[in-house]
């Protein structure tokens, strides 16, 4: 006999009521991937002249992140900050005070891994599930499906998602709650450190005298080339700092890492990562100077100025 609650019913397009809350550069392009998709999607934003663009997509717009859960069977969140995840989820008018039993809430904000396991402990109390499913990618491979999707949670209810997850990008599991996250926070690290490389190595390409396009196409084939050249090369060069990713947001994702977010207490999640201690450094130079709101990819002009341009 069918279960009469979503999970472990198929996911369908016919059948699956999706939520989205948090419609920003990410959020936006991601939500729009499952309505291109024929999936039924009820919004929720704070700043409701936002939802215009989905709205016109199909999008039906809710009042609060719980009149989003009551019209839907998976909801997923993209905000910005652990306590917004905390609000939007665990707050007298959030996501759990409105889902359904067997129903899904997925986190796919930067967030603490504790937290995460908090969100799972607190579904599971209402007879729900929680996924930690943080994405990379950028804006691009948002609004192209391209992401890679870091899932923590129940090894069931993250295949379950699968055909949520294929519309946005691919998914991999990585473990139990909080494991996304954490593999989100790993990322981070390993990304500032190719972010402030590249930096660097245009930096000293354009002081030596080489033509920065023949120089990023010349290294891009060798062990020099990396995602973070393929997403963010040209748009340094061409002084594109349009976010996919807020410096603000990088400066929160590293300050996890160095603070021991990798863990289950705090012991075990510290480590020594020097790499990280200085992109998060020259990163909060950034927001100091009023640059928080720029793309990761401006770190480039950290690097100028210490070198005088």
């Amino acid at each position: 006999m069918e279960s009469p609650y979503p999970y472990p019913t198929p996911v369908s397009p016919t059948r699956t009521r999706v939520g989205w809350i948090g419609i920003g550069v990410m959020g936006g392009a991601m939500a729009s991937r499952l309505l291109a998709a024929g999936y039924a999607l009820t919004i929720y934003s704070r700043t409701p002249s936002k939802a215009l663009d989905l709205q016109t997509l199909g999008a039906q717009l809710a009042t609060s992140p719980a009149a989003v859960a009551r019209a839907s069977d998976v909801v997923f969140t993209m905000v910005g900050h652990p306590s917004d995840v905390r609000s939007v989820i665990l707050g007298d008018d959030g996501i759990l005070s409105g889902l359904s039993p067997g129903s899904v809430t997925v986190d796919c904000t930067s967030s603490h891994p504790d937290l995460a396991r908090s969100i799972a402990a607190a579904a599971a109390e209402r007879g729900c599930w929680a996924v930690d499913a943080p994405v990379s990618g950028g804006d691009i491979g948002a609004r192209e499906g391209k992401l890679a999707i870091l899932a923590g949670g129940d090894v069931g209810v993250v295949r379950w998602l699968r055909p949520l997850f294929e519309a946005m990008g691919k998914a991999t599991y990585m473990g139990p709650a909080g494991s996304g996250q954490s593999c989100k926070i790993a990322n981070q690290i390993a990304v500032g450190g190719s972010i402030l490389g590249l930096s660097e190595g245009l930096v000293f390409a354009e002081k030596s005298g080489l033509d920065l396009r023949r120089f990023v196409g010349a290294v891009g084939g060798g062990a020099a080339g990396s995602k973070a050249m393929e997403l963010f090369g040209e748009r340094m060069i061409e002084r594109d700092f349009r976010p996919g990713g807020f410096v603000e947001y990088m400066v929160k994702d590293l300050g996890m890492g160095l603070v021991g977010g990798g863990g289950g207490d705090d012991e075990k999640g510290k480590v020594v990562l020097p790499g990280a201690a200085l992109c998060k450094q020259l990163y909060l130079g950034m927001v100091a100077n009023g640059n928080g709101k720029m793309g990761t990819q401006g770190l480039v002009t950290v690097i100028e100025k210490i070198n005088g341009k």
